[in-house]
């Protein structure tokens, strides 16, 4: 199979154009719509939905105007109104000249505002940002009036980062492009890909960000593997075809298994349930799966047309010393225990803080306060109350006035106001965000007769919270059972996959506690702590389990390698860190600049995925995969590869190395 797409290497590369081309054509024509929700079917807030009918239509926008000397004063009507009729000038905008509501003070009130796409949000911003008036404050409200980051703008930072690290890692041009250019091959037709599954299984919104982000991780990753194995070959005098196969059956069997893992785990979010986690699924394996195969088939056959060219445009090689990685895995060899226990150590205390992970949903309380959403989000909550922005709603098949009345007299409500005989707005004293604002929403549900229901964004969030809870024992057992089946076999061996899961689940715990401590503690003091969404550590425990699982692979592919070659398995240890860690930390600065860089996203949820996966990566590559991983190796040494019925047939045994 190799060999012929090395053969045919003109056909496979002209395919593949062929193949991204018409994914694009067919994805721009048939677009599937995004999925905007997270549907629960069966929850309380589901069937108060259904009971309460269809939701009376809400403006998209809302303008929020501050005047100290009060909104209905000449001065403030005047700055107003010209201010509501440039708006208004805007096609398609229709801005309300009288308020929706005014605080009891008089000086905040509320304008609704209605438009027709995200291009008059964009203009209207524009039209706030120009607005001047003497004690006078305007601010908009609805998330299409949130500040973002310009398209491609996020992935490019990566793909900049990315560059550089090859260049560095390689010294050659080429040999550095071909990484990115697999992944940009990969990321274009994942994307399309997701679009045209789409109309299978709706994805989110966002999950078009996450084929980009996870395809570029692993996708560059995944080529530099075999690049680096196939630049090996023809230094060590193999023709060019062989040093293709070679590298294909070392390194390219290790992207395999590593794609198969990848992506198996991230199905775990199906656990879910298909309406909430089937999008997501599909979001994060189209990248993955395309990426993968990109690099076993065109990746290949472009090696093969060049050949020995990879080192054209070369940049001086570095000579001299021992390189890092072996004089590391001395280190490592001769103090496994202590080495072994200083990393178990601070990848524990980096996981502490995940003993306080809080879930919930993110609103424009979370945003910075240079951003006008998060403004108008201050004001409101000032003048009207912090629960005012999400409250709660009673819906009942018959009459509530008892209802409504017990709810007056429940600690945690601010004002319940009748919405006929069967439903009720309850508005809570604390945001949607504070504890005290789910416990209220148990509080009621366990105290209110049974007939009525209590829904609303809260409540939806609380059933959406504990629904992951009760999931999330099924998922992380199916993912592990499933990692430690294949991972068995793979190496072929009992103690390297229980070892592999052990230090996985320290990696997630990490990357847990990284996420608490910057977004829910905001140690970083930028004012914008709060929960994480609720379907996030879900997410971040299947990805950064596959994720660690790639450089499980990699490492362990090249220990295995050296053992069945003959040296002992301490020796085996060594070699293959020294020979590994280069690629390994390459990879995974790679795949950190890639996530990071999604953690300058305006979108606070994938600003979450990002900066826990970019944590998850750099503690895994570091102190797990170079210190923790070989430190259990050299203590477990020969019985690391002991597997019922099997005897290794080695070349050498006994070989070792200094």
């Amino acid at each position: 199979m190799i060999r012929s797409f090395v053969r045919h290497r003109r056909l496979v590369v002209a395919a593949w154009p062929a193949l991204v081309a018409a994914l694009v054509v067919a994805a721009v024509a048939y677009p599937a719509p995004a999925a905007g929700d997270f549907p629960l079917p069966g929850s309380e807030s589901e069937r108060a939905a259904a009971l309460f009918g269809p939701a009376p239509a809400e403006h998209p926008g809302t303008l929020v105007v501050s005047a100290p000397a009060g909104v209905e004063s000449p001065a403030s009507r005047q700055a107003v109104n010209e201010l509501v009729t440039r708006m208004n000038a805007v096609p398609g905008v229709r801005a309300a000249t009288s308020y929706e509501r005014v605080s009891a003070d008089g000086t905040v009130g509320a304008l609704p505002v209605d438009y027709p796409d995200q291009a008059a949000a964009l203009e209207l911003v524009e039209i706030r940002d120009a607005f001047r008036a003497e004690a006078v404050t305007a601010e908009l409200a609805g998330d299409d009036f949130a500040d973002f980051t310009p398209g491609g703008l996020t992935e490019g930072v990566g793909l900049l980062a990315a560059a550089v690290i090859l260049l560095y890692a390689f010294r050659s041009l080429l040999a550095a492009a071909l990484p990115i250019a697999i992944g940009i091959v990969g990321v274009v037709s994942g994307t399309s890909l997701l679009t045209l599954l789409g109309h299978l299984v709706p994805a989110p919104d966002f999950g078009v960000y996450l084929t980009i982000m996870l395809g570029l991780g692993v996708g560059i990753d995944y080529a530099l593997l075999i690049v680096t194995r196939f630049r090996t070959g023809l230094r060590e005098g193999l023709g060019t075809e062989d040093a293709v196969v070679t590298a294909m059956r070392t390194a390219g069997r290790s992207v395999l298994f590593a794609g198969v893992i990848v992506i198996a785990t991230g199905g775990g979010i199906v656990f879910l349930g298909p309406e909430l986690g089937g999008g997501i699924a599909i979001a994060a394996g189209s990248g993955v799966l395309m990426v993968m195969l990109a690099a076993l088939t065109l990746l290949p056959a472009l090696l093969a047309m060049i050949g020995h060219r990879v080192d054209r445009f070369a940049l001086p090689e570095r000579t001299g010393k021992e390189p890092l990685s072996a004089r590391w895995a001395r280190v490592v060899r001769r103090r496994p225990w202590t080495a072994g226990l200083l990393a178990a150590a601070l990848l524990a205390g980096l996981a502490l803080p995940a003993l306080d992970l809080r879930t919930g949903w993110s609103d424009a309380s979370n945003r910075p306060v240079t951003d006008t959403t998060r403004r108008a989000h201050d004001l409101l909550a000032g003048a009207f109350g912090p629960g005012a922005g999400a409250p709660l709603v009673l819906v009942s098949d018959r009459p509530i006035a008892a209802a409504v009345r017990q709810a007056e007299a429940t600690p945690g409500v601010a004002e319940v106001t009748p919405l006929g005989e069967r439903a009720a707005l309850v508005v809570p004293t604390t945001d949607q965000q504070d504890e005290a604002t789910a416990a209220l929403v148990r509080r009621l549900r366990a105290e209110l007769p049974e007939p009525v229901l209590v829904a609303g964004a809260t409540a939806a969030a609380v059933d959406f919270a504990r629904h992951a809870a009760d999931r999330l024992p099924w998922m992380a057992g199916a993912v592990l059972a499933f990692s430690l089946a294949l991972l068995m076999a793979v190496f072929r061996s009992v103690a390297v996959p229980v070892k592999a899961v052990v230090v996985n689940l320290l990696s997630i715990g990490a990357g847990y506690g990284v996420v608490v401590a910057v977004f829910q503690w905001d140690v970083l003091g930028l004012g914008t702590g709060g929960p994480i969404d609720a379907w996030v550590p879900m997410m971040l425990f299947v990805i950064t389990f596959g994720l660690s699982m790639d450089y499980e692979v990699f490492l362990m592919s090249r220990i295995r390698e050296e053992y069945r070659d003959g040296r002992d398995s301490r020796a085996a240890v060594a070699a293959g860190l020294a020979r590994t860690a280069r690629v390994i930390t390459a990879a995974a600065a790679i795949m950190f600049c890639v996530f990071a860089a999604f953690g300058a996203f305006d979108d606070r949820a994938l600003r979450v995925m990002g900066v826990g996966l970019a944590a998850g990566v750099l503690v895994d590559a570091t102190i797990v995969r170079l210190v923790l991983v070989p430190a259990a190796m050299e203590v477990l040494g020969e019985r690391a590869w002991w597997f019922p019925g099997l005897s290794f047939t080695r070349l050498t045994p006994g070989r070792d190395v200094s």
